[in-house]
């Protein structure tokens, strides 16, 4: 052996970039032999443990760590799969042939004939509803639920009112044509069948505001336990084409799925005014509603089970189309009260208010002629205010010819303005 290898043996070995570094941890001999003591052993068993607690509470750690990376990770690969998977085409069901073979129609009406033994089973019923269908093959994965108008559910929908005649005053000859019209044919319709004659298809109420229009419409609905399904004319009017009419044939098609339906069009004044030649857009969309609305109205002609009531306060300006026999057959006039159905009104609204016996309700019906029942009870309100203000435990006679002073003012102004901005126009 040469002097070099010996030297070379000789010299410490380099410690590898693979070998953990460690910090020492100094031993007792590292110690000086006067600090040997009891208490310098506690110390470094002490600093022994506190390093082994960090240590410990780090591997800790770094496990919740590494598993909400694989938490995320599984997340992710998730998500990715998601990403990889085709989107399905919609179509429509046009026939079943049986034997696994149907007849689908895609979104661009081109017709396929599907003979994939794995899809869905279908059955008659299904016949016109949507479905899911796989691009490859266009087999059935999925029978979509029927389309419905969200903004049809959001309309007043009453499954039974709590509103009945009673809560009706005077309108005796009104609410007898309305129970020939409406209500005996859904409750006896054999009646009907029997005299060999068909009910009425639709009623048409109109009369000023106020008079009690749509309680009629929902007392009709509680006597015949139907369901109330309530719109205004202007909620069918929509800026896009087509939005009204189907809006129109959705609330129909939801009024078929109850056993007994009531449809009130209040405002019909809104959608079925005389039809003109006028070519503006939102003419012509109010058009198609109101042409999808008369054919809605014609398809119910064989339906005992649903009637359709409008109500509106100009009835002259209301097309014709609308007013024909086997549309709205029955026209019933809800006029303002007399003073015997003003007192009848009085009493309805003041039966759970809390009066003195000075109340005279004969002399307040005398002086609120031409006053409509809304008016009438904005008249009790009024007077219940009065009393409050009042702070009484009861309400007198004194504070209903208070009430009804303040609302005789405010009418007057109201015409008074009304006159000057007739005036004013046409100066």
């Amino acid at each position: 052996m040469s002097e070099t290898d010996s030297e070379t043996q000789n010299q410490p070995k380099e410690e590898t970039a693979s070998t953990p570094i460690v910090s020492p941890v100094p031993s007792m001999e590292a110690i000086p032999a006067g600090k040997k003591s009891s208490t310098n052993f506690y110390d470094y068993v002490f600093n022994l443990e506190e390093q082994l607690r960090v240590m410990q509470n780090q591997r800790l750690a770094m496990e919740e760590k590494a598993q909400q990376m694989d938490a995320e990770l599984k997340r992710l690969r998730e998500e990715l799969n998601r990403f990889k998977v085709p989107p399905l085409m919609v179509g429509a069901v046009q026939d079943i042939l049986g034997n696994g073979r149907a007849i689908v129609r895609n979104s661009n009406g081109v017709e396929f004939l599907v003979t994939n033994e794995t899809m869905v089973p279908l059955e008659t019923p299904d016949v016109g509803k949507r479905v899911a269908m796989s691009q490859k093959n266009l087999a059935i994965l999925e029978v979509l639920p029927d389309i419905k108008d969200t903004r049809a559910r959001a309309m007043e929908l009453v499954e039974k009112p709590t509103e009945s005649f009673d809560m009706v005053g005077g309108l005796g000859n009104e609410i007898q044509l309305l129970r020939e019209s409406v209500i005996l044919p859904m409750t006896h319709p054999q009646k009907f069948e029997k005299l060999g004659i068909q009910s009425p298809s639709g009623v048409l109420l109109h009369g000023a505001p106020g008079t009690g229009k749509t309680l009629l419409a929902k007392a009709i609905a509680n006597e015949t336990d139907a369901t109330f399904i309530g719109l205004v004319g202007s909620e069918l009017i929509h800026k896009y084409i087509g939005e009204g009419a189907r809006l129109v044939r959705d609330v129909f098609a939801l009024a078929r799925e109850k056993k007994n339906a009531i449809i009130f069009i209040d405002e019909l004044d809104s959608i079925g005014t005389f039809r003109t030649d006028d070519t503006s857009g939102g003419d012509r969309e109010v058009q198609r509603t109101l042409i999808q609305l008369l054919a809605e109205i014609d398809g119910f002609k064989d339906r005992k089970n649903i009637k359709i009531i409008a109500a509106t306060n100009r009835i002259d300006v209301i097309d014709p189309a609308l007013l024909r026999p086997g549309r709205f057959d029955r026209i019933v006039e809800v006029p303002l009260p007399d003073e015997k159905s003003r007192k009848m009104i009085l009493g309805i609204h003041a039966k759970k208010m809390h009066l003195h016996k000075d109340v005279d309700f004969t002399a307040l019906a005398k002086r609120t002629e031409g006053f409509s029942g809304a008016d009438l009870k904005s008249l009790c309100t009024e007077a219940g205010m009065h009393a409050l203000r009042s702070d009484v435990d009861k309400i007198g006679h004194t504070h209903f010819e208070s009430a009804l002073q303040k609302i005789l003012v405010k009418r007057e102004q109201s015409a008074q303005e009304e006159v000057n901005a007739k005036d004013k126009m046409y100066s």
